[in-house]
């Protein structure tokens, strides 16, 4: 399975941004999926995840800015990010639990991640 990261870059301050994360190769299904964020220096921290039954969970820091959606069809994660912050910049991971086949076991995958920066 990979997965592969886009929508990332350069906007000012209050302004809006849409990730995509799109899951290709052996899939056999996948569970949940997500966006996490590593900013210079820090550690990195959840965002948000989304279920195969479209039931999410967010950071507490992120609600009301962000929304993560995901179409199952395309085996496709999107985070759409609005009023972004400067304290937004970051590389931007998405992740998915997955199989890759009937007889696998489930297991975390992880996109090259995609960097946001936000101008003051």
């Amino acid at each position: 399975v990979q997965l592969q990261a886009s929508g990332g870059g350069l906007v000012q301050a209050g302004g809006s941004l849409r990730l995509s994360c799109a899951a290709s190769g052996s899939i056999f299904k996948i569970n949940v999926m997500g966006w996490y964020r590593r900013a210079p220096g820090k550690q990195r921290d959840l965002l948000a995840t989304i279920n195969s039954d479209n039931s999410t969970v967010y950071a507490d820091s992120m609600k009301g800015r962000f929304t993560i959606s995901r179409d199952n069809a395309k085996n496709t994660v999107y985070l759409q990010m609005n009023s972004l912050k400067p304290e937004d910049t970051a590389i931007y991971y998405c992740y998915a639990d997955a199989a890759r086949a009937w007889f696998a076991p489930n297991r975390d995958y992880w996109g090259q991640g995609t960097l946001v920066t936000v101008s003051s």
